[in-house]
C-alpha cells in the first residue's frame, strides 16, 4: 500500500465512533527479514499479506488495524531491515518510518534462534525511541534445535516489555496484543555506552541540542549520527526538522567540540561509526550470554543440506532437477484439464451463439463475439488456468520453505562477474510468474546501476504467459512421444529453454555492466534463512488466490478485447485480401530470415498486450477462414501448422523467440513507472528483442 504511519494513523482513526471517544494508538512493525514479521502481522490483524521466506519480500508497507476491549489500534508492517545504518531503499524506509514516522511505539519481532544478531537492530531502534516493544518469535524452531530463550530477564536487560511468539503456531499473538493496549513508557531502557571518548563527545552535544529538538527527535540518537556523519541520515533529518541541525547556532559550536574531542582521541575518518557498531555488537553479546542457552548457529542436519544445496558441484544440479520436476509435474498435470476447460468453453460458445441466433442478432456480431471474442477468451483460460494452478503453488512451496536464498547463494558468484547483484536472481525468479512482478521486486536491489540492470533483463526469463507457448511447440514437435517419458522429455526441454533465458540474463547483465551501466559489483548480505515447513493448505489458497487468480484475471481482460480485434483484422478486406494478411505478407521476409514467417512474427507483435494471444493469432491466420477455429488437441493444432510449412527449426526458433522477445505491455508500463524514464523503457524492449533476433537468425543459418 505504501503507507506513512502519519497516513496510516489517520485511516485508523477513521474506524472510531465519532460520538464515542475511544483511546488510539499506533505501532510500527520492525524486525530483520525472515523472523516471521508479516505473519505476526497477519495473526494480529486478520489481513491476508503474502509472506515468504526470503529476504526482501515485504518491500511496501502494509496497514492493519485491531481492536481490544472496545479500542483500535493500528499496526504498520514495515520493511525488513538489519540496521538503522540503512545500506538499501528497504532499510531507509524502515528508518524513515521509525524514526521519523511518528508512531507511538515499535514493535520488533525478533528470531528466537538468532537472537544475538536480530538484538543488533533492536539496540539502534532503543537508542531512536525507548516506546518498544520485543516479540521473540519462532520460539517453537528455536526449541527444536535445542535453544532457550529467558524472556522474563531479556525484559529486564532490556527494560522494555519482551513477549515470546509462535506465530505460524498463534502463539502469543493475544499477549502482544495486550502488550501493545497496556504499553506505559519505561521508565528504563537499556541504552548502549560507548568508548569514553564518544561519550564525553555525545554528552556535551546532547544537552545542546534537547532545546533545538523540542522532543521532535531523541537528543542521545540525533548526536550519535551527527558525530558518525550518516550523509543519507542527516540529509533526511534536515527535511524532517525543516532546517540544516548541524548548521543551527545553538548546534553548530556544541558539534565542532564535539568532534574536537573525537580527533585527540584519534577517532576520525569513519572509526567513530565502525566503533558505533563495535558498541552495539558488545552490547548484543553481552546480553545473550545472560538470556540464552543452547547452541549457536545452524544444527548438524540444516548443515548437512545446506551443504548439499551450495556447494559448486551439486547446488546446480539439485536446483535443475527441482525446476526439471516442477515442469514435469506442471506439463503432466495440465493436459487434462485444459482438453476439459477448452471442450467446455466451446459447448458454452455453441450455446451463446445459438441464443444470439435466437435473438435474431446480426450474423457479423454472433461471429465477432463467439468466433473472435470468446474462442479467444476460452483458449487463453483453458491453457493458462491448469498449468498455473500447478506451477504456483510447486514454486510457492519452495519459496515458504526457504529454498530460493538457496538459488541466490548459488547464481550469486555468476551475477557478480556479470557484474550484477546476486539478488537479481531473486527477482529473475519472481519474473517466471509474472515479468512485471520481477521489475517491481528488484527494489530490493540496494545499488541504482544493479538494480537497472535487474530491471532491464528481467523479461528474458519467460513469464507464466509464455510458459503454455513453450509446452505447446515441445510437445508438437519436439518431443512427440506420449505418456510418463514423453513428459519427462519435455520437462528437460523445456528446463533447456529456461537455462538459456538464465544464460542471456547473464550475458545481458554482462553487457550492461560494461558498456551504459558501468561499476563494479557489490557484495549484498545473502542470508539462509532456516528451513521451515510451509503450511501446504494455506500455500495452495494464497498461490491460487494471488498469483493464479491476478495473472489469470490480468491476461483474460486483454484476451477479450485482444480477440476481437484480431477478428477485425482478419475479416476486415484491403484489396485482394485481409489486414490481418496484408501485415503478415509484409513481414514475411524478415519472419523467414529468423526461421519464421510473417503470420508467426505479426502474432508476436499483436500479442505485446499479452502473450497469450501469439497462438490464437496464428492460428486465426494460417485457418485463413477469419475465425478462431477450435482445435480439440495439439495432434489437429500440428497438423495446421505442418500444413503451413513449420518444421522442427521453425518450433526451436519459435521457441527461442519466444523466450528472447519485447515484454509484454504491463512490464513495459510497469519498468516506465519504476524508472520514470522513456530511455530506459526502450532499452528494456530492444534489448531481449536484439538478443532474439540474433539466436534466431543464427539457429535458423545453421540448422535451417
Amino acid at each position: 500500500m505504501g503507507l506513512t504511519l502519519n497516513s496510516v494513523g489517520r485511516r485508523a482513526s477513521d474506524l472510531q465512533h465519532t460520538d464515542t471517544p475511544r483511546a488510539f494508538r499506533t505501532a510500527a512493525l520492525a524486525g530483520n527479514p525472515n523472523v516471521g514479521k508479516s505473519t505476526v502481522f497477519n495473526g494480529l490483524t486478520g489481513l491476508r499479506q503474502h509472506t515468504g521466506n526470503w529476504s526482501g519480500k515485504t518491500v511496501l508497507t502494509a496497514a492493519g488495524s485491531f481492536e481490544l476491549d472496545g479500542r483500535t489500534y493500528a499496526l504498520v508492517d514495515i520493511p525488513g531491515a538489519y540496521s538503522l545504518r540503512a545500506g538499501s531503499a528497504e532499510e531507509e524506509a524502515a528508518r524513515d518510518a521509525i524514526v521519523f514516522g511518528g508512531a507511538d511505539l515499535v514493535v520488533v519481532v525478533c528470531d528466537a534462534g538468532a537472537l544475538e544478531r536480530n538484538l543488533n537492530l533492536t539496540l539502534q531502534i532503543l537508542e531512536a525511541t525507548p516506546n518498544v516493544i520485543v516479540a521473540v518469535n519462532l520460539m517453537d524452531e528455536a526449541k527444536k534445535r535445542g535453544i532457550s530463550v529467558d524472556t522474563a530477564k531479556l525484559s529486564q536487560l532490556l527494560g522494555v516489555p519482551v513477549v515470546p511468539m509462535a506465530a505460524r503456531r498463534g502463539r502469543g499473538l493475544a499477549e502482544l496484543r495486550r502488550a501493545v493496549a497496556d504499553f506505559i513508557p519505561p521508565p528504563y531502557a537499556c541504552t548502549v555506552r560507548y568508548a569514553d571518548p564518544i561519550e564525553d563527545a555525545v554528552n556535551g552535544l546532547e544537552m545542546a541540542l534537547e532545546n533545538v529538538l523540542e522532543g521532535r527527535l531523541n537528543a542521545r540518537f540525533a548526536a550519535l549520527r551527527l558525530l558518525e556523519g550518516d550523509g543519507k541520515m542527516l540529509a533526511r533529518t534536515d527535511e524532517f526538522l525543516g532546517f540544516p541541525l548541524a548548521q543551527h547556532p545553538a548546534v553548530a559550536p556544541a558539534l565542532d567540540s564535539a568532534r574536537q574531542i573525537l580527533r585527540d582521541a584519534g577517532l576520525e575518518d569513519g572509526a567513530v561509526g565502525d566503533a558505533l557498531i563495535a558498541g552495539i555488537y558488545k552490547k548484543s553479546e553481552e546480553i545473550c550470554r545472560q538470556c540464552v542457552r543452547g547452541p549457536a548457529g545452524y544444527g548438524e542436519r540444516q548443515l548437512k543440506i545446506d551443504r548439499l544445496l551450495t556447494r559448486r558441484l551439486t547446488g546446480i544440479p539439485v536446483m535443475l532437477a527441482l525446476l526439471a520436476l516442477i515442469f514435469y509435474i506442471t506439463i503432466r498435470g495440465a493436459n487434462g484439464p485444459s482438453d476439459l476447460l477448452y471442450a467446455l468453453f466451446e459447448r458454452l460458445g455453441a450455446a451463446m451463439a445459438e441464443g444470439l441466433r435466437g435473438l435474431h442478432a446480426p450474423e457479423a456480431l454472433t461471429r465477432a463475439l463467439i468466433f473472435g471474442v470468446w474462442r479467444v477468451l476460452g483458449y487463453v483460460v483453458s491453457v493458462m488456468l491448469p498449468p498455473m494452478a500447478i506451477f504456483f503453488p510447486l514454486f510457492t512451496l519452495l519459496e515458504d520453505l526457504g529454498y530460493l536464498p538457496r538459488v541466490a547463494f548459488d547464481l550469486d558468484a555468476g551475477f557478480r562477474k556479470a557484474g550484477a547483484c546476486g539478488k537479481q536472481c531473486l527477482t529473475m525468479a519472481m519474473g517466471f510468474g509474472c515479468n512485471a512482478a520481477g521489475v517491481v521486486g528488484c527494489r530490493i536491489i540496494d545499488s541504482k546501476r544493479e538494480r537497472l540492470i535487474a530491471v532491464l533483463t528481467n523479461s528474458l526469463v519467460p513469464c507464466n504467459g509464455r510458459f503454455p507457448i513453450l509446452i505447446a511447440l515441445i510437445t508438437m514437435f519436439l518431443v512427440t512421444s506420449g505418456g510418463a517419458g514423453g513428459s519427462v522429455l519435455a520437462a528437460l526441454a523445456l528446463t533447456g529453454f529456461i537455462v538459456a533465458g538464465v544464460a542471456a540474463t547473464l550475458l545481458a547483465s554482462r553487457l550492461l555492466s560494461r558498456t551504459v551501466l558501468k561499476g563494479e559489483p557489490s557484495s549484498p548480505t545473502l542470508e539462509l534463512p532456516p528451513f521451515r515447513c510451509p503450511k501446504v493448505g494455506e500455500v495452495i489458497v494464497r498461490s491460487l488466490l494471488d498469483r493464479t487468480l491476478f495473472v489469470l484475471g490480468r491476461a483474460a481482460a486483454v484476451a477479450a478485447p485482444a480477440g476481437l480485434l484480431i477478428w477485425l483484422a482478419a475479416n476486415v478486406r484491403v484489396g485482394n485480401g485481409t489486414v490481418l494478411s496484408a501485415v503478415t505478407g509484409t513481414l514475411d521476409p524478415v519472419g523467414r530470415f529468423l526461421g519464421m514467417d510473417g503470420v508467426i512474427l505479426t502474432a508476436f507483435l499483436l500479442g505485446i498486450p499479452a502473450n497469450e494471444t501469439v497462438v490464437p493469432i496464428m492460428i486465426m491466420a494460417y485457418a485463413a477462414s477469419g475465425t478462431f477455429e477450435g482445435y480439440e488437441n495439439l495432434s489437429a493444432l500440428r497438423e495446421l501448422l505442418l500444413a503451413n510449412g513449420w518444421t522442427s527449426v521453425t518450433a526451436v526458433c519459435t521457441a527461442l523467440f519466444t523466450v528472447l522477445h519485447w515484454p509484454c505491455t504491463t512490464t513495459l508500463l510497469t519498468v516506465k513507472k519504476e524508472t520514470g524514464s522513456v530511455k530506459w523503457t526502450v532499452l528494456a524492449a530492444l534489448l531481449p528483442t536484439c538478443m532474439g533476433v540474433l539466436a534466431c537468425a543464427l539457429t535458423a543459418r545453421l540448422f535451417g
